[in-house]
């Protein structure tokens, strides 16, 4: 998913709105990962969204608009053979943008299921146009919050799971929004088959500390990356992360870059403003 700075969010959207989402007294101790964004589809978007809503996007949210799923929602082998008509490896990616990688990663593979979690309507419009254009049968689109959904997970029911550049919530105050939490890692954990794969990966060095920092004490993952980089061992935030070559650094392990995701115009971006690039590759062990 794309970074999305709720500071500076009003410059990017029609008439400057920001739309938080509507909380109940349950509700409102839930730490989103995103901000909810006013967001008008373009035409040739709000044509794909009609043509292609039925064959990719699923039914699971609760409600009209709401990004929560049903409270009844139970993945398993069985709700995955009723979606994908098959009993394929599901990999499921979290956060999929524009749809440029998981619709790539489809095409090349049709022996693999894959399901797109994307709150942002641009983005699962976008998603649906690329997948139609290739008329693509094992791809699902699903517009609801990702922890919900792999909450909604039984044991041992997905491949792999992607998260590909998530938004790096930059300022300190802000990191407990960042979608890589132990609470996520733990379901995550439980979703995966044994040897099943998170793959991670950011430009932004605070967010791959904050990943060590999370995945790499748990005895349920295995990193198995072979890289050694050297990082901060200290946070820094939005105004100070000029800092960060001046702070105390550590060794940690990484992969090499993931050759079956595609450089998207994303990445390519980063690579442009000299950020380099963190793959993190983390094993189910079980």
């Amino acid at each position: 998913m794309d970074d999305f700075n709720v500071d500076s969010a009003s410059g990017d959207l029609p008439n400057g709105n920001l739309l938080e989402p509507k909380q109940t007294n349950a509700a409102a101790r839930v730490i989103l990962s995103f901000v909810r964004r006013s967001a008008r589809l373009d035409a040739r978007l709000e044509k794909a969204k009609q043509r292609y809503s039925g064959m990719y996007l699923l039914d699971i949210a609760d409600g009209v608009g709401s990004l929560r799923v049903k409270s009844d929602l139970c993945v398993d082998s069985a709700w995955i053979e009723a979606n994908w008509g098959n009993a394929n490896p599901l990999i499921v990616e979290i956060g999929s943008g524009q749809g440029e990688n998981i619709v790539a990663a489809a095409a090349a593979n049709p022996n693999m299921n894959f399901l797109a979690l994307e709150v942002y309507d641009p983005g699962v419009a976008h998603t649906m146009l690329l997948a139609g254009k290739q008329d693509l049968q094992n791809l699902r689109i699903a517009q609801v919050n990702a922890p919900d959904f792999l909450a909604a997970c039984k044991s041992n029911v997905l491949a792999e799971v992607w998260t590909f550049f998530p938004d790096p919530w930059p300022k300190m105050r802000h990191h407990k929004r960042r979608i890589v939490q132990p609470a996520l890692a733990q379901s995550v954990h439980n979703a995966l088959v044994s040897g099943g794969v998170w793959r991670i990966a950011t430009d932004i060095e605070d967010y791959a500390l904050h990943v060590h920092e999370v995945m790499d004490s748990l005895a349920c993952f295995k990193n198995v990356g072979s890289l050694r980089v050297s990082l901060p061992t200290e946070h820094v935030g939005k105004g100070n992360a000029q800092d960060a070559a001046d702070l105390p650094h550590a060794d940690f392990v990484e992969s090499q870059r993931f050759d079956g995701r595609v450089l998207t115009n994303f990445e390519r971006k980063g690579l442009e403003a000299g950020r380099v690039i963190h793959d993190l590759t983390y094993v189910a062990k079980k």
